[in-house]
């Protein structure tokens, strides 16, 4: 069952989210409490952020014990609980897998650096002499030092991709990947049905400073992660944190889909918000047609705002000094030499128009929408927080107190309470009550996005048109939906052919007003669209029943 490819996914950290004991920080309870809120958006999937045992001095991707939640966060049976009332709800539950590294506080590595004769001593990556290239390789520039650093009590080096306090798992022993596939099992038995799994290049990396290369024997961990996986669950997903090139994405999800699911379109994120900033569609254009290659079973997750910095890496140099001119023209906005670490709302510059239009692109991409906690109703930043905590704020529910997130005094990440983002201005129950809010928006358009499978199942084509204009056609089993997104801040005359077949044409019937077009004389299609304007239509006459005042 491919449930996954007509999905809405929603991102949430557990921490900042709702705090159900009044202890200031986000728990399982208080998530649970606001399970509605989630359905009512339309939302099939729930993605959690760590949540289990951690130091959390990397916001729980150092993992202190992979069977069990994190005290804060409540216990195994508030988790059991949560799952259940979202099997209750439809809504299907997702987790982080960090398996790359653990905490240094994990019994494994504190057994490990016990010594050189220790059953764990393999576990993880030692080395007798200082290596050579200690500083190559760092995913923090800036935050890192090194990625090898000496430990005492081993008398010897251990290796870390990213912080010394998360030292590298050794993957290609196999008692730890027979120890991954019982983690897995384990919380598949507690109703999870999929995992994010966090940084795959270097969990199945070969040599410890490059990424995969693209040999069997590396992809051959993610191939036994499929196959036990969907043993135990056949509904089971396998989500990857994989930032390559497009050309490699293909041995990722297997040449026979094998491997994963599904994997975060890295290669297109990044061209959307510089087709934003220069009103040029044609890199996102582009984009779209490098990552079309994939087995059919396989899907795309595509994504506006994550909970780390908008990675601009992906970019040319000038491309990713033109998107920081337009969103992060402060140095302060930016992070690790190569991103932005703000919001969605702040970085358009509060603009509904283009947040709206960002996000009907978001639903209306190839393949499955991955939304953002907060995005619903356009929360911003808080800059002031140090690194990516600017944009991990909690979820701002009302005007009172700690915006409805917790009753304490202090929340355990402050809250926005000034300025236009603050949480007296933006907050879920004010735009619950408000017909025209962003929330009730995305109520309407994330309805509208799974009332369309062809989207999610269906081939696309991008359409010849002009520059700041991105239209493209999905088609599945007979039938076509397409859509029409503006970049440019003025209104465009949009003129386009949607095939060459003199006999076939269409009229396009606006799903999200009653203004339908016809197609001329000649087979093309004329009309304006407005500044950060966006339609999406179906091409035939069949569904005039289906057309929507939005």
């Amino acid at each position: 069952m491919v449930w996954y490819k007509n999905a809405i996914i929603y991102s949430v950290n557990v921490e900042s989210y709702m705090d159900g004991n009044g202890d200031g920080i986000g728990d399982f309870k208080g998530l649970a409490r606001r399970l509605d809120h989630i359905h009512g958006i339309g939302v099939g999937a729930i993605w959690l952020l760590p949540f289990q045992s951690s130091p959390r001095q990397d916001h729980g991707y150092d993992v202190s014990d992979y069977y069990s939640v994190d005290p804060r966060f409540g216990t195994l049976g508030d988790f059991v609980e949560f799952t259940d009332q979202c099997a209750q709800r439809g809504i299907r539950v997702m987790m982080d897998l960090v398996f790359n590294h653990t905490s240094d506080q994990h019994p494994w590595f504190q057994e490990s650096r016990s010594s050189p004769d220790n059953p764990k001593r393999d576990w993880y990556m030692w080395s007798k002499e200082k290596p050579e290239n200690i500083h190559e390789g760092m995913v923090f520039p800036g935050k890192q030092e090194a990625v090898w650093t000496y430990d005492k009590k081993a008398r010897a080096w251990y290796f870390h991709r990213f912080h010394k306090f998360q030292p590298d798992l050794n993957m290609k022993n196999p008692e730890v990947q027979a120890e991954i596939l019982r983690i897995m099992g384990f919380w598949l038995r507690l109703g999870v049905s999929g995992f994010r799994l966090d940084a795959v290049p270097f969990i199945i990396a070969t040599d410890e400073h490059e990424e995969a290369g693209g040999t069997e024997r590396e992809f051959a961990l993610l191939r036994k992660m499929r196959e036990f996986s969907q043993f135990r669950d056949g509904d089971s997903v396998l989500l990857a944190e994989a930032n390559v090139k497009p050309e490699a994405s293909i041995e990722y999800f297997g040449p026979s889909a094998e491997r994963l699911h599904m994997m975060f379109n890295f290669w297109v994120n990044p061209r959307i918000f510089y087709a934003f900033a220069t009103g040029d569609a044609g890199p996102l254009k582009e984009g779209l047609e490098k990552t079309r290659e994939i087995p059919q079973s396989s899907q795309w997750a595509q994504f506006l705002r994550n909970h780390d910095e908008l990675d601009l890496s992906r970019l040319t140099e000038e491309q990713r000094q033109k998107v920081y001119d337009e969103m992060a023209p402060d140095e302060g906005m930016r992070v690790f030499d190569r991103g932005i670490r703000r919001r969605l709302g702040p970085m358009l510059k509060g603009d509904q128009r283009r947040i709206k239009a960002a996000n009907s692109l978001l639903m209306s991409l190839p393949g499955t929408p991955v939304l953002r906690y907060g995005d619903e109703i356009g929360m911003g930043e808080n800059l002031d927080l140090e690194g990516r905590t600017a944009i991990r704020t909690p979820m701002q529910w009302d005007e009172h107190g700690q915006g409805g997130f917790t009753t304490a005094e202090e929340a355990c990440i402050p809250l926005i309470e000034h300025g236009p983002y603050g949480f007296h201005e933006v907050n879920v129950s004010q735009q619950r009550r408000d017909p025209e809010s962003l929330l009730n928006w995305f109520e309407r358009i994330i309805r509208l996005r799974q009332e369309l499978p062809e989207i999610g199942y269906g081939a696309f084509r991008i359409i010849e048109t002009e520059p700041e204009i991105l239209a493209m056609c999905h088609e599945w089993e007979g039938s076509a939906i397409l859509t029409v997104h503006n970049f440019d801040g003025q209104p465009r005359q949009v003129e386009f052919r949607i095939n060459e077949d003199e006999q076939e044409k269409p009229p396009l019937i606006n799903l999200l007003s009653n203004d339908h077009v016809q197609p001329q004389a000649d087979g093309m299609y004329r009309f304006v669209i407005d500044p950060y304007g966006y339609n999406w239509f179906r091409c035939g006459a069949t569904s005039v029943g289906l057309a929507r005042k939005d």
